[in-house]
């Protein structure tokens, strides 16, 4: 706990014992921030702030006074009191600073200008070739940023979200060995975007990015989110945070092989699903697809009991309804045979396509600001 009256802490480890001031201070203030995004255009009070957070509400009155002064925060009017005079509200001010998030596939990039509300203000897509020089590819992925950057040109943009296909070091920003583009492998994305845009850029999978929108956005318990479109992987979301692993390499679900004697997969293997689910696409047999997808979710649901399945990327969105229900099927005919709970887990859609994976890239850069960014490893 700490002096401003409850601030309870992460849990520390005794190397990590120990949390400066400037660190502390970044913290109540995002619990703050956070509220306030929460409380929307009604705002809240001084005193539901004091009550949330736990801080005093001295220490609340210190950092809403800061934020009004930095123009992240305003007043929204007057609450009647139960007693004494009536309570300031203060809102969040969304415009006052945006960030970018930036999906680079493998043939297209899709990007766009958020607000700290997590708005969209503005969208821009193009066509991307993964494989060209990666001179050419950091020029068109700056060119984009730049672009979006102008929407707003007098407000500052805090950073960079950049969600790229896996498999890569989220902790250095270093792609590793991308199915298909193996002259990727161990390329320093991160730096060369900082050096190009001259933002901060945190880079991740593109379907941790999603994942991450997705529980932020308020979705429940344990889930998946599988992405299919260029290529397929997963999102895993356990106990509130993003699972990455230890060596950031969870959600490689695209190449779990489910025919020893199947095609062969981009990635040497051979009977991965993400060959199966692509070539029954390409064949026009989005049923068998859907079905090859559910056969991948029905082991994700088995091994790590998780409540939710939810499905993404412009392969499920060319036909929603024929994905979600060939995997509820395997999944309830799975659970049927092993008397398992799979037929109490919910299979839905994230809906738009690439483009919440871009939005989940901004997400990368908005959630440390609110103090909502974790993980496991």
């Amino acid at each position: 706990m700490n002096a401003s009256r409850g601030v309870a802490l992460p849990a520390r480890t005794k190397s990590q014992a120990g949390v400066n001031l400037p660190a502390l201070r970044h913290h109540n203030a995002a619990l703050v921030l956070d509220l306030l995004r929460a409380a929307g255009a009604e705002g809240i009070s001084r005193l539901e702030l004091a009550e949330r957070t736990g801080l005093t509400p001295q220490a609340v009155s210190k950092i809403t006074a800061r934020l009004r002064t930095e123009g992240l925060a305003v007043g929204a009017g007057l609450r009647p009191s139960t007693g004494g005079k009536p309570r300031t509200v203060l809102r969040l001010v969304p415009d006052a600073q945006f960030a970018v998030g930036l999906h680079l596939d493998r043939d297209g990039l899709t990007a766009v200008l958020v607000d700290l509300a997590g708005r969209p203000v503005a969208v821009t897509t193009a066509p991307l070739d993964f494989g060209a020089p990666a001179e050419q590819v950091l020029a068109d992925a700056a060119d984009a940023v730049r672009d979006l950057s102008a929407a707003e040109p007098h407000k500052p943009v805090l950073g960079l979200g950049v969600a790229v296909p896996g498999p890569l070091d989220h902790r250095d920003g270093v792609l590793h060995r991308v199915t298909g583009f193996p002259q990727w492998d161990g390329f320093p994305l991160r730096d060369a975007l900082a050096e190009r845009t001259g933002l901060p850029v945190t880079v991740d999978k593109d379907t941790n990015a999603a994942a991450l929108a997705l529980s932020l956005s308020g979705l429940p318990g344990d889930f998946a989110y599988l992405h299919l479109g260029t290529g397929l992987g997963a999102g895993l979301v356990l106990g509130g945070a993003v699972h990455r692993g230890a060596r950031t390499g969870a959600g490689e679900f695209g190449h779990q092989t489910l025919q020893l004697d199947g095609p062969l997969c981009g990635c040497g293997g051979r009977g991965c699903i993400e060959a199966l689910c692509l070539a029954a696409e390409a064949r026009g047999e989005r049923a068998e697809a859907a079905r090859v997808l559910g056969a991948g979710a029905a082991n994700l649901v088995e091994l790590l009991d998780i409540d939710r399945v939810v499905l993404g990327g412009r392969t499920v969105a060319a036909d929603e309804d024929a994905y979600v229900r060939g995997v509820r099927a395997v999944i309830e005919e799975r659970a049927a045979r092993g008397g398992g709970g799979g037929g109490s887990v919910t299979v839905t859609v994230a809906g738009g396509g690439d483009r919440p994976v871009a939005e989940g890239a901004a997400q990368l850069v908005l959630a440390p600001v609110f103090g909502r960014v974790g993980e496991r490893g």
